[in-house]
């Protein structure tokens, strides 16, 4: 086990490396460069002095060359001009005398943030911090729903309770975010339509809405009325991916002749199904589960900025639209270790639950 983990720990560190060379190349080519230019300096340049800002700030360099600044494993630039000396990480240090030679990713230097005005790693774990939250309430709500609703719609293939649970994992599954969002905003948290009117006439409610339709406060102190519906949103999608999932490999284990041999043997049908059918069914859902761990941290895009709570995915489209390279950069870094993590627990949750894989 521990030589697999070890060479699975190598692919994906080297993955790592091609996967953040792509996205900061792209991050850096010649028009984002050009606007950041024109952003951070004055939108009125000419050209030449476009270029001049580029080559004065070290982004004229070769781009392995700054991948390798970036990382920390190059020496960071220095230019010394009219008696002052200024470079990649003259600024970390309250003279450039004393400026480190190393200031990249893997001395804990991630940037600054030209959107926020920002470290960037206070950034990234300020909005880690609100979507983490946001991820440990979809989790706890998503994954025991939807493994009961699997299990029990598998148990009984073509019962009522099969067509019904699998009829409504389905819908829940073909309906958007945006799309359910929506329509819990409109249903719970609406001053003018859905419940919330009824509820307060009837004396039911004390505020106009029943749920808030932001979790703008959610950020400040997390409570049931301010992040229900952003967590309910997305563990409705998940729900039902996941329960279609449990429920395919939970059919697929009780036509198995070690199931058939049990109930022949006289075994209970509830023992069958908590002592033989369940950990093989929990196979193939277990790597699903895992899977939506990177889409939770990714996908969380269209619901934070939906409820206008600033996590992660809020904080990535604002380093997107915005042109902030070094926070576009971390967010990226932070997604590719969290897929490539998750990977790494699967393949090794896969092999111990299932004994007949060989690590070979």
């Amino acid at each position: 086990m521990i030589g697999f983990v070890l060479r699975r720990t190598g692919v994906i560190a080297l993955t790592a490396l091609c996967l953040t060379f792509i996205v900061f190349v792209l991050t850096n080519l010649q028009p984002n460069l050009e606007k950041l230019a024109r952003t951070e300096a004055s939108s009125r340049m000419s050209e030449a002095e476009v270029a001049a800002w580029i080559e004065r700030n070290g982004y004229a360099r070769p781009m392995p060359v700054r991948y390798g600044e970036w990382l920390g494993v190059v020496p960071g630039w220095t230019r010394a001009e009219g008696g002052t000396v200024t470079g990649r990480c003259t600024g970390r240090a309250p003279a450039p005398a004393e400026a480190p030679r190393f200031c990249g990713l893997l001395q804990g230097d991630w940037g600054y943030s030209t959107v926020f005005k920002l470290p960037v790693a206070a950034v990234v774990s300020r909005s880690l911090g609100h979507t983490g939250w946001l991820m440990l309430w979809v989790v706890i709500v998503m994954i025991p729903t939807s493994l009961v609703l699997g299990v029990l719609a598998g148990m009984r293939e073509g019962s009522p309770t099969d067509r019904t649970l699998s009829t409504v994992a389905i819908v829940t599954t073909a309906t958007p975010e945006y799309v359910s969002g929506v329509i819990l905003i409109v249903l719970f948290a609406s001053a003018t339509s859905g419940l919330s009117p009824l509820l307060a006439e009837w004396g039911w409610i004390s505020g106009r809405t029943l749920f808030n339709g932001t979790a703008t406060a959610a950020m400040e102190g997390i409570t049931f009325w301010n992040f229900a519906l952003p967590v309910l949103t997305i563990a409705l999608y998940g729900t039902g991916y996941i329960a279609r999932m449990t429920r395919a490999s939970m059919t697929e284990v009780m036509t198995a002749q070690y199931i058939r041999t049990a109930r022949l043997k006289g075994v209970s049908f509830p023992q069958v199904v908590m002592r033989h059918a369940l950990r093989n069914a929990l196979i193939a859902p277990f790597t699903v589960i895992m899977l939506q761990f990177p889409w939770l941290l990714n996908g969380v895009v269209i619901v934070e900025t939906l409820f206008n709570y600033k996590g992660f995915g809020w904080t990535l489209v604002q380093a997107a639209g915005n042109n902030d390279i070094e926070l576009l950069l971390a967010c990226s870094v932070v997604a590719v270790v969290v897929v490539l993590a998750t990977q790494l627990i699967s393949d090794i949750g896969y092999v111990l639950l299932n004994p007949r894989i060989r690590l070979a």
